[in-house]
């Protein structure tokens, strides 16, 4: 096998889409998960592409999340409160069902929510965010995790990673979009050091005694930290209280309580927060779209960087020249479609 192998976007779709269906998820299932996968891989997050297949498996063989579920729209009539309960599946189906009906809520209030509850997450936010740019919309997402990350001041794992992503639409341009994760750095990128034999950069984590790391193994024996001191560890607590208590759903501390490790996806709700920049502009002078342009090109003309470029470059290559996977990573495809959740621990 040569080093490196290409597939085209549409053939890894197909092929990552197969081994969830070998594994016994449904159709509905199989295919969010495949498309969030192929987005990861596509736009070079590789934190967030094939990587993430096992661990969704994991999952499902750990029976922590259903593979047959189906989604359902709870109707909360004339709410702006859009709701989906993920009936114990992944929330990727689940956002998918409830983005139509947000769209078309948050057109005619000026803003909605769509409320996922009773999901595993695994993926990044971006996608999320980008299905309501793609509707002309502004949007906010968040979700907790598990406890893996110490609020500032503290030795113990507490906070989950809780990402926190946003979006505005920009008309016949690639979206301004940032997701990052509240912890310095994502949980998946500790994994990924530690599976390259490579020291953590200092700040990024404690050992299970509270004291600074750089080994991926103390770190993940122990806590991440929160981006920024106390700020992060504030907006990290924010989400906790908005995308866990204020929708019914699981804080980070309970989806450890209830998974018992952090090697499975967790388990927990969602929330996302839509909004029509036309109808908050609406009456006052000026484009909103316009002048949002203004802004980006003053920013631009510094000299600085607009976040998610580093994506949106790797996505055009990847839909001219197609998807370029390790031969590590085609031997995983292989195993994982031929022997399905019997792959996995």
């Amino acid at each position: 096998m040569s080093e490196t192998t290409k597939m085209t976007i549409s053939a890894l779709q197909a092929r990552v889409e197969a081994i969830f269906c070998k594994a016994g998820l449904n159709a509905v299932q199989a295919g969010a998960l495949a498309r969030v996968i192929v987005a990861g891989e596509r736009d070079a997050c590789k934190s967030h592409g094939v990587y993430r297949i096992e661990g969704a498996l994991r999952t499902v063989k750990a029976g922590k999340v259903k593979a047959d579920a189906i989604p359902e729209l709870v109707e909360q009539a004339g709410s702006a409160i859009v709701r989906v309960n993920a009936n114990g599946g992944f929330a990727n189906p689940a956002f998918e069902l409830g983005v139509p009906v947000l769209a078309e809520r948050a057109r005619s209030c000026g803003l909605a929510a769509l409320v996922v509850n009773d999901c595993t997450h695994f993926s990044a936010l971006w996608p999320e965010v980008e299905a309501l740019t793609d509707q002309g919309l502004a949007g906010l997402v968040m979700c907790p995790s598990y406890a893996t990350v110490a609020p500032t001041g503290g030795n113990k794992p507490l906070l989950g990673t809780n990402p926190f992503a946003f979006g505005w639409p920009r008309p016949g341009k690639s979206p301004y979009v940032f997701d990052f994760a509240t912890s310095v750095a994502a949980r998946g990128e500790i994994e990924l050091h530690r599976r390259a034999g490579k020291q953590l950069p200092e700040g990024w984590a404690i050992d299970a005694d509270g004291n600074p790391t750089t080994e991926p193994e103390a770190a993940l024996a122990g806590a991440m930290l929160p981006f920024g001191g106390h700020k992060g560890s504030a907006i990290g607590t924010m989400i906790e209280l908005l995308a866990g208590i204020m929708i019914g759903d699981l804080t980070s501390p309970e989806v450890l309580d209830y998974l018992g490790t952090t090697t499975l996806a967790p388990f927990h709700g969602e929330l996302i927060l839509a909004f029509s920049p036309e109808a908050f502009a609406a009456g006052r002078p000026g484009d909103p779209f316009g002048r949002a342009e203004v802004l980006f090109e003053a920013i631009v003309g510094q000299g600085a960087r607009l976040p998610s470029q580093r994506r949106y470059v790797a996505r055009a290559k990847s839909e001219s020249d197609g998807i370029e996977l390790t031969a590590a990573e085609m031997a995983q495809l292989e195993r994982l479609e031929a022997l399905g959740l019997d792959a996995v621990a």
